[in-house]
């Protein structure tokens, strides 16, 4: 997820025929708003997922107190989150025309249950703060976050090491509306499973993230993985990176560069942790890099990235540093750029350092997953091809067998 602020303005979306849209209603976000297009129904309607939505809803008519709803919430979000698991591994009927690998049913379906709990909580009567924590329960329960306990005293007794690996939801749908996310593909395709490893089998557990700079600053990272990494032996976050090359991200910077979420809000510091006296303006990887880069994995190249941009001390303008931070340097950007992708790698490595925890972990660009030839013009393609779909699944095996090649060599 490498961005920055001068590649793209942060502007209101557009409707499906690239009219600018109307303004949202109230208690509808920018992200809900996008559900009005063609291209979020169909990927809807051709995935099955176009009832889930329908269903909540229908629960949430029969609550008629604030622990009513929170369980038609985490109910239905589990029920989401385990649904998307279940038809990207070919559990279950695929429901539709659209390919099993796929991760947009899963955010445009939680969407429209966001946008349904939203009109419901206005006619509640209940208060601003418990709609809040009804939606943060369900964001939570839906994403995978709730379940991802990074194993138990059963995996050890059975011999099984415990990964933990986290996607992001799609993001610049306001450039191509159809995009879909290959870092939160591979959570949907890893979630529950065991990798065979030459020192044995491996367990992993996912979960995806929003594209919101808010939802990082109010702590959702460190309240999902706080639980997670202190049980795991091995942790990697997932974004999408580069066109045509996989990167295993050595250092990240504490620093947002303004790029605009998926609200299209931008925003621009140093990134916001708890005990900001004690951040640290960079943290490093400690995932197996060399053997990582080394390791013939798939199609796609892997590098060993340590580049970054400091502003050095003493100094006052950025300065690119192919070979990483120098002592004392300020951040402007990580590895990984400077929005949610680094930051994500940032929070998390941070998380393992404050822990006290020795445990391999750090970010992997996945490639840009491409359109095929002939389909990449929004206003006139189509949701899915052969050679999108290709592409998904060859990231997906690729980055699948990083996450083995990680686990056998720490």
């Amino acid at each position: 997820m490498l961005a920055s602020a001068a590649l793209v303005a942060v502007a209101p979306p557009p409707t499906a025929t690239g009219a600018p849209a109307a303004p949202a209603a109230p208690g509808v976000t920018v992200e809900e708003r996008r559900l009005d297009g063609d291209v979020p129904r169909r990927i809807l309607d051709d995935s099955g997922f176009d009832g889930v939505a329908p269903a909540f809803a229908a629960s949430l008519r029969g609550a008629g107190s604030y622990g009513q709803a929170e369980r038609a919430a985490v109910r239905h979000g589990e029920r989401l989150w385990q649904r998307a698991v279940d038809r990207v591994q070919g559990r279950g009927p695929a429901g539709g025309e659209l390919s099993r690998d796929d991760d947009r049913p899963l955010y445009w379906a939680r969407l429209a249950m966001t946008r349904e709990l939203r009109a419901w909580h206005a006619g509640s009567g209940l208060s601003e703060a418990a709609g809040t924590q009804l939606l943060e329960r369900l964001e939570s329960a839906s994403r995978g976050q709730d379940s991802m306990t990074g194993g138990g005293a059963g995996d050890r007794a059975k011999g099984l090491k415990r990964i933990v690996v986290t996607g992001f939801d799609p993001f610049t749908l306001d450039r191509d509306i159809r995009i879909s996310n290959p870092s939160g593909a591979l959570a949907l395709a890893l979630d529950g499973t065991v990798i065979r490893t030459a020192d044995g089998p491996a367990r992993v557990e996912t979960a995806v993230f929003p594209v919101r700079w808010g939802d990082f600053a109010d702590g959702t990272v460190e309240r999902a993985l706080r639980r997670a990494l202190p049980r795991a032996d091995l942790f990697v976050t997932v974004s999408q990176g580069r066109v045509g090359r996989i990167d295993v991200e050595r250092y990240n910077g504490a620093w947002r560069g303004g790029f605009g979420d998926n609200e299209n809000v931008s925003e621009t510091g140093l990134v916001p942790v708890k005990d900001p006296a004690t951040q640290p303006q960079w943290t490093t990887t400690t995932l197996p890099y060399a053997a990582i880069a080394a390791a013939g994995t798939g199609r796609f190249p892997v590098y060993d990235n340590t580049s970054v941009t400091e502003i050095p001390a003493g100094g006052t303008a950025p300065v690119v540093r192919p070979a990483g931070p120098t002592p004392g340097s300020a951040a402007r950007a990580g590895g990984g750029g400077d929005y949610l992708s680094n930051e994500i790698a940032y929070r998390a490595t941070l998380l393992r350092d404050r822990l006290g925890l020795d445990i391999p972990g750090g970010h992997v660009h996945t490639p840009v997953l491409q359109f095929g030839p002939g389909n990449t013009d929004p206003a006139t393609g189509t949701v899915s091809d052969p050679v999108f779909v290709q592409n998904r699944l060859d990231i997906t095996e690729q980055l699948r067998t990083i996450v083995r090649v990680a686990a056998e060599e720490s």
